[in-house]
């Protein structure tokens, strides 16, 4: 079951990097590169977005279908092993979250650049009539 979370997590790493790199200020011709690569990166990377949602429920079903020690003899290894599921499960919906966000940040982005180029261009046609 951990093969998921560590595919998020890759996920989410790679994501942070191609984040940073649209971020930093570059030249121009090396951040245009750029940004046509992550959007067409962008496309096949939208699986993301389905997977984590599918992980969501997961750990939603999960959590409402866990054991709960509900009585006075429940030992101290059952109840770290309970506290231990739930900070897994908060960590996750966390991880989760931060893939779909980065994944519209790094759209926003390479959409902002995008458009940027293209007014630049219309700017640039204008001067020149």
């Amino acid at each position: 079951m951990a093969l998921q979370w560590m595919i998020l997590a890759y996920v989410v790493a790679a994501e942070v990097v191609l984040v940073s790199l649209l971020t930093i200020p570059a030249p121009k011709l090396l951040k245009k590169q750029l940004v046509s690569l992550v959007s067409l990166i962008l496309q096949p990377a939208l699986f993301i977005v389905p997977f984590a949602g599918f992980q969501l429920l997961d750990i939603y079903w999960k959590n409402e279908h866990r054991l709960v020690c509900t009585s006075d003899i429940c030992t101290a290894a059952e109840r770290d092993r309970y506290e231990k599921s739930m900070y897994k499960s908060q960590r996750n919906v966390v991880l989760c979250a931060i893939a779909c966000t980065l994944y519209w940040c790094l759209y926003r982005i390479s959409h902002y650049h995008k458009e940027i180029q293209r007014l630049e261009e219309v700017e640039k046609r204008a001067k020149e009539q």
